[in-house]
Formats: structure tokens, sequence, C-alpha cells
């Protein structure tokens, strides 16, 4: 597959087999249900933008609220009203819905009213088209990028004569680098472009605008049970230099180089994504 397929089906939020890793920590190994826990949560509203908030039952967190988590019961699939008080059990003591500025006093957590607010905003006005995973098996937690590097960072004026380049591995794959130990997805981004481009890294700016796709499968225990994000990532230079050419990609190293977008499609395809935000926001909690 050409290296312009390869940008076309994940920009389309398709999916790639991983068959290899650019960059990996040295303790890099498959992912399993015993060393790995993936914390799932949704973000439910009903026709009044109520959201839906479930009270814990275990543990420090018994009497607490949440977002809906964790795994689907036998018989919740069909399911046409409200868990109540009656029904509690070791999993959850009941669940309501909630309007956004009377959301209980005792949430677990915080860091879910970024969520909540998010998905306000885009329940009222989508920016993004919807996004369903894409069943190809992974083995690890990684990252495949779309790491663009415009000449608009120099004269953003002139997008009529915009340039756009990709980091390519020198036989022109996508860069996929396994996601570091780090509270956020962005640190892997950085990771990369350090490794890539060591001497001026500390005068680049790496800004993951969003995800672009999801892959995964999990059917093969201890085989297929990683996760491997198609994410769009936008270099800048952080000021300019008059030693620097900012109209032109820093130089590469370590078996990495830049590929120039030629077709207009692409170009102009990417350069939206980027400008508009028209992709999976990454929220930092």
């Amino acid at each position: 597959m050409s290296l312009e397929e390869t940008v076309e089906r994940v920009l389309k939020g398709e999916g790639l087999e991983v068959t290899e890793l650019h960059l990996a920590p040295e303790q890099t190994k498959p992912v399993t249900r015993k060393n790995t826990c993936f914390a799932v949560c949704a973000v439910i509203f009903n026709s009044k933008n109520e959201v839906l908030m479930i009270q814990e039952a275990k543990g420090v967190c018994f009497g607490s609220w949440y977002l809906p988590a964790g795994r689907m019961e036998d018989g919740e699939k069909n399911r046409g009203s409200l868990k109540t008080p009656e029904e509690a059990n070791a999993d959850s003591l009941q669940a309501q819905w909630y309007d956004r500025e009377s959301l209980p006093k005792n949430i677990r957590k915080r860091d879910i009213l970024t969520l909540i607010d998010a998905g306000i905003r885009y329940h009222q006005n989508p920016w993004f088209s919807e996004l369903q995973p894409v069943d190809l098996p992974c083995d690890v937690v990684c990252q495949r990028l779309l790491l663009a590097f415009t000449s608009s960072n120099a004269n953003p004026e002139n997008s009529d004569e915009e340039r756009i380049w990709l980091l390519v591995s020198n036989d022109l794959q996508l860069p996929v680098a396994a996601s570091f130990e780090a509270p956020t997805l962005i640190i892997t981004a950085k990771k990369l472009v350090k490794y890539c481009m060591p001497s001026i890294y500390e005068q680049l700016s790496v800004n993951t605008c969003g995800i672009l796709g999801v892959q995964h499968n999990g059917r093969v225990p201890g085989q297929t049970d990683g996760v491997c994000l198609n994410t769009l990532v936008l270099l800048e230079y952080k000021e300019e230099e008059e030693e620097i050419s900012v109209s032109s990609p820093p130089k590469t190293e370590n078996g990495f180089r830049w590929h120039e977008v030629t077709n207009q499609n692409l170009r102009t395809e990417i350069l939206q994504k980027i400008q508009e935000g028209s992709i999976l926001p990454v929220q930092s909690l």
C-alpha cells in the first residue's frame, strides 16, 4: 500500500494492521488483562439534555456519583427504565438523570465535568463525525501518528501557497509508537519528536490535535488486548529565530524523514482537520 493510500485510510477513520513499532520503551510487553486496565465510561444524554449518573456501591466510593462505567450486565442491554434503590447490588445503588447545573455534590471525581461539558457541546452542535472502533488486533497500546508540519507556521496569510509535510520512516511508513506510562496521551507524540529531532526539540511545539481512529479486537486474550489510536499531530516552531527557516520542517534523525504532500485533496483534508478541529478531541483530565 502506498503512503498516499495509507494517509487516506487514516483520515477516513479506517484502520491498518500494526506490523512494526518505530519507537517503544525497553520494557514494552504485549498487553494482557493482568498487566493493563482500560477504564471506560460513557456520557449519555436524554432528550432534555440531562446526563445519566450512577451511584457507586463499591468500597471507598460507596454512595458517590459517577458516569456509567465498567461492563454491561446480562439484561441491561434491553432495559427500559432506570435502576432504582430497591434494585441496588454490589455494582451500583441506583441511576438518575441530572441537569448539568444540578449535579449531585458528592461526585466521585471532578474530572468528569470536563467530559460532561464536552458532551453537551457535541450533543448541541457536533463538530466531528461519529467514530466507531475498527476491528483490528493489536498486542500493545500504541499510536500511529499523522504528524504534520505546515509552511503556514511562517506566513499564515498565504494559505494558497501552503505546503504540508508528514513525518515518515525511511521506508515511507507513518510512525507507530508504543504509548509511554504517562498521565496523558500527548506524551507519546512528544517522545517521538524528541527521538526524531533531538538537536532542535527544545525549539519545537508538539500539539496533539485529536484522534482520527481507534483499532481494537480483544478476541484472543494476551495477544489482541491492545489498542492502536491513529492520532493527528501538528508540529510548530515555538518562535522565529534568525538561523532557522520556519517555513521548512526541522531536520530529522534516527531513521525518519519528511515527505511533502503534493496531492491537493489530501493536503486540503489534512489542513481542514487541523484548522477546524473536526476530529475527536483528546481531553486531559
